[in-house]
């Protein structure tokens, strides 16, 4: 017994050395991992406004990991991290940024969007990061449930909405079926209720964003033919851009509210008085702008 146990074992031994022997033939069998960051930043983007004179910019660091496979190959994967917000004044041209800090050290999730005229947010993992200007970004962790719906969808924007909540949607609002339209983000519970239009809401599926101030609810919505901006209140057109210089709309045209101002495909407005009351300035890209005297801001 103890001969054939004696056997047994040495049976083993030489087939781990075998095992060995061939990780080390093929260039061994763990995979080595190399992580760098870039030196540079990737292209920048805008945020978000925070009133008519200055804009919110984010943008990330590149890294690239490679690893060495166990047949002697190479696979990359590269993306970005240490996402960093910067404050420009796009109406003077100044030397650089006011104001700039990265805010994390991750090596994913970088977009941030604009939740009011001085927050802004971006997903983490399935909670969401918050930053104030001028202060340390920090997480809100997030319940979810539906109220009337059952088929979720990706939340890229999100406004101030009634009752002290928030508007969050991406999907379609005209989505049919159960397929959930827009959802409210309670930030003192921390929950993000799916939902249907009600009757009361059902006008704003024509948006192409809404929001609330206070007890009203604003609408951009760009027509099918002709081209025309509407603005509209609690269901009621106020006012419109029509389509034509300097406002050359199309169907792929983003329009959206940034805080409390405007940027309508490229072109920052903000709202008087219930109507429309453009800057006079346009978005080159997110560090290039040009105002209506025909100067240029380049940062």
């Amino acid at each position: 017994m103890m001969e054939k146990m004696g056997k047994m074992l040495s049976a083993r031994i030489f087939a781990i050395v075998i095992l060995a022997l061939a990780c080390v033939g093929m260039w061994g069998c763990s995979d080595q991992v190399e992580f760098k960051w870039s030196d540079s930043r990737g292209t920048p983007s805008i945020a978000g406004f925070i009133d008519d004179s200055l804009v919110v910019v984010y943008d990330c660091r590149g890294w690239l990991e490679t690893t060495e496979t166990w047949n002697g190959g190479y696979s990359d994967d590269e993306s970005c991290g240490h996402d960093r917000l910067l404050v420009f004044n796009y109406r003077v041209q100044e030397d650089g940024p006011r104001w700039t800090d990265s805010l994390t050290n991750k090596r994913g999730g970088y977009r941030w969007y604009q939740l009011t005229d001085s927050i802004f947010w971006r997903w983490e993992g399935k909670n969401i990061l918050l930053w104030k200007i001028g202060e340390t970004a920090h997480e809100m962790k997030l319940s979810r449930k539906n109220e009337g719906c059952s088929q979720e969808f990706e939340i890229d924007r999100m406004h101030q909405w009634l009752d002290n909540s928030f508007i969050a949607f991406g999907g379609r609002l005209t989505a049919e079926g159960d397929s959930c339209q827009y959802a409210v983000l309670d930030t003192i519970s921390g929950t993000l209720i799916y939902k249907r239009l009600d009757k009361n809401l059902e006008w704003i599926k024509e948006c192409d964003d809404v929001r609330a101030w206070g007890e009203d609810v604003f609408c951009l919505a760009l027509e099918n033919e002709p081209l025309d901006l509407l603005l509209v209140k609690n269901d009621n057109i106020l006012d419109s851009l029509l389509q034509g210089k300097p406002y050359s709309w199309s169907k792929y045209t983003k329009v959206g509210f940034a805080g409390n101002i405007l940027n309508l495909g490229n072109n920052v407005c903000k709202i008087v008085s219930d109507n429309f009351q453009c800057i006079g300035v346009s978005i080159r890209d997110a560090l290039e702008y040009r105002c209506k005297d025909g100067t240029t801001i380049i940062y």
